[in-house]
């Protein structure tokens, strides 16, 4: 990997930040999996759910966008779930969809 660039978290760990073909180059191979993985649950008669969960900024949109991008959009689909009631801020903000 090129230009990798590293940075220490808080708690002193590395992290590694791709640098822009890296990045392009790992995504392009994911959907490629990603599709495959859709193929195979469709096969199966599957279902999966996938939940992000996070405050404003977090960067869930822009994940959701990057997985979405390649899959097929007759089969995937994304739902927005709506701001928690007062009694649901104090639960984990999927618990409600969960059984």
């Amino acid at each position: 990997m090129g230009k990798d660039k590293k940075k220490k978290d808080k708690q002193g760990k590395e992290n590694v930040k791709l640098g822009n073909k890296d990045y392009e180059r790992e995504l392009a191979k994911l959907h490629g999996e990603l599709v495959k993985l859709q193929q195979w649950v469709v096969h199966k008669g599957l279902k999966v759910c996938v939940v992000f969960e996070g405050r404003d900024g977090a960067g869930k949109g822009g994940v959701i966008k990057a997985i979405t991008e390649r899959v097929s959009p007759r089969i995937f689909r994304v739902v927005a779930l709506p701001a928690p009631t007062e009694r649901e801020k104090s639960q984990m903000y999927a618990q409600r969809y969960l059984p």
